[in-house]
């Protein structure tokens, strides 16, 4: 075969420029990704992490100020308040009594009672303490609604040191010693006028807070019974103190403090603690106090106001209004859905609490003629109404003649509202008492209990007890989701 030609071969440096091409081209690369790398680092630091919300606010701030500047990070703050977003929108932007303080936590300032309503409230509460005594010891100051309970509510009207606080921070002293109920300008006597009114409001608070399984008491209990330390401790509660004095109340000219859905916090339970009534605000009446209390506590347990489009605290109507407006004036105060006429605020008030660790009683009576409660003649038996849905059912053997039977009302501040049915021994109902509800004074509900006399013959017969509502919800009256509460039930001859 002929030769073929050789190739031809690249001159030294030839080949050394293409080697330095090369490698300029590499460290361009290396340059330019390093470049790169710098420029995206440069960028991601001028991204700082957003503020920690404490820095954001920076104080506490009413509602729209404090609106205005979270904003943006809204649905945060919600969670933080176990609140719907657009649920505190609304609160912050239109209730003027909402604050947040500077770590993001929803709280009230309630406005102090108007001069009718704190003239309302002056009348003694009716006697009932037999003797004054030295110190927040006797009767007055051994009052339980359910012992045994898991969960409290403790009326402090015997003082309280305050300190490592949220109400302590801010500018407010770093202790506070707040100092007990007085209205006789001695503080180191309790004289039974001052017992009846601690009695009279634990009644009325009582009664508020009848359907949930919770102990209102106001006997001091253990620290470990209010404080909740953690997810596995289930007995925690809330203190409402009954304050005189005016560290707090002299800056913010309010009727009470409190912070919303802390009830059963598992983390700092005891720095939202406690839920403050101020007597310079609301007056020394126990109607009053309480109204306030149950508003109070209310909050704790993660519940809003109730208003309407134009007022912060709907007033109510006839005789009644929702605890979480403003009850002063009326004498049935009930947790409402937001029933009436213009109401802003729809939601389940048992429900919310439920949802904040304050869970409703069981049944405590059999609902039908099959598993009765059994009654003695002149024999008074408790019940209480929790739920709805419930209905409580007792029998008795009578003979012929003429009762009584009768279910009465709570005796102070009742809530519910009693439908009495008397039954035969086959279950059909032979008479029944619903009376029309009212009030004789803004203290004193009338119609809630019932009772009828009737003439029977000889054999067994049954009472029925349901709650009732009374006139329009809209305007005039309320459907039976607020009508809950204690009773007691009788028979009696003539």
């Amino acid at each position: 075969m002929p030769n073929r030609p050789r190739p031809h071969s690249a001159s030294p440096f030839a080949r050394f420029r293409a080697r330095r091409v090369a490698g300029l081209a590499c460290a361009g690369a290396v340059v330019f990704g390093g470049l790169a790398v710098a420029l995206g680092n440069q960028a991601g630091a001028q991204q700082p992490s957003p503020l920690p919300i404490d820095q954001v606010l920076g104080q506490d701030l009413p509602g729209k100020t404090a609106l205005s500047r979270v904003e943006s990070r809204l649905a945060e703050v919600a969670a933080q308040n176990k609140v719907p977003a657009d649920h505190l929108r609304e609160i912050l932007a239109t209730d003027r009594s909402a604050w947040l303080d500077r770590g993001g936590r929803l709280f009230y300032r309630e406005p102090v009672a108007t001069a009718p309503e704190l003239k309302s409230s002056a009348a003694a509460s009716p006697r009932w303490a037999k003797r004054a005594v030295a110190g927040a010891t006797g009767p007055a100051f051994e009052l339980h609604s359910k012992p045994g309970s898991n969960r409290v509510i403790y009326l402090d009207f015997d003082g309280h040191t305050i300190t490592g606080t949220a109400w302590n921070t801010g500018g407010k002293p770093a202790t506070v010693n707040v100092t007990p109920y007085d209205t006789d300008g001695n503080p180191n006597n309790w004289s039974t006028a001052e017992q009846d009114v601690v009695r009279d409001v634990w009644a009325r608070i009582a009664e508020d807070y009848a359907p949930f399984d919770v102990d209102v008491t106001t006997q001091e209990p253990a620290a470990s019974a209010i404080t909740r330390s953690g997810s596995s401790d289930q007995q925690y509660g809330t203190r409402v103190l009954i304050d005189p004095t005016t560290w707090y109340q002299s800056g913010c000219g309010c009727g009470g403090v409190a912070y919303v859905g802390v009830y059963d916090n598992t983390s700092n339970h005891s720095y939202y603690q406690p839920a403050l009534v101020f007597t310079k605000g609301v007056g020394t009446g126990a109607k009053n106090i309480a109204e306030a209390a149950s508003h109070e506590a209310g909050h704790n347990v993660g519940l809003s106001h109730d208003g309407t489009s134009s007022v912060g605290y709907y007033a109510g109507h006839g005789a009644w209004a929702p605890i979480m407006g403003v009850g002063y004036s009326k004498a049935i105060s009930q947790w409402s859905k937001g029933e009436y006429s213009g109401a802003n605020n729809k939601e389940d008030d048992f429900a919310v609490a439920g949802q904040n660790g304050l869970a409703l009683r069981g049944d405590d009576h059999g609902n039908g003629t099959g598993d009765a409660t059994a009654l003695t003649l002149g024999t008074a038996v408790s019940g209480n109404y929790a739920n709805d849905s419930d209905v409580d059912t007792f029998r008795i053997d009578l003979s012929a003649g003429t009762f009584t039977f009768a279910a009465n009302a709570a005796p102070s501040g009742g809530n519910l509202d009693i439908k009495l049915q008397l039954l035969n021994s086959s279950g059909a109902v032979v008479a029944t008492a619903d009376p029309a509800s009212g009030q004789s004074n803004s203290a004193t509900p009338t119609g809630l209990s019932a009772s009828l006399s009737r003439q029977v013959t000889a054999g067994r017969y049954y009472l029925r007890i349901e709650n009732t509502g009374y006139g329009n919800p809209l305007n005039t009256g309320y459907s039976t989701y607020g009508s809950r509460g204690a009773y007691t039930v009788r028979v009696t001859t003539g």
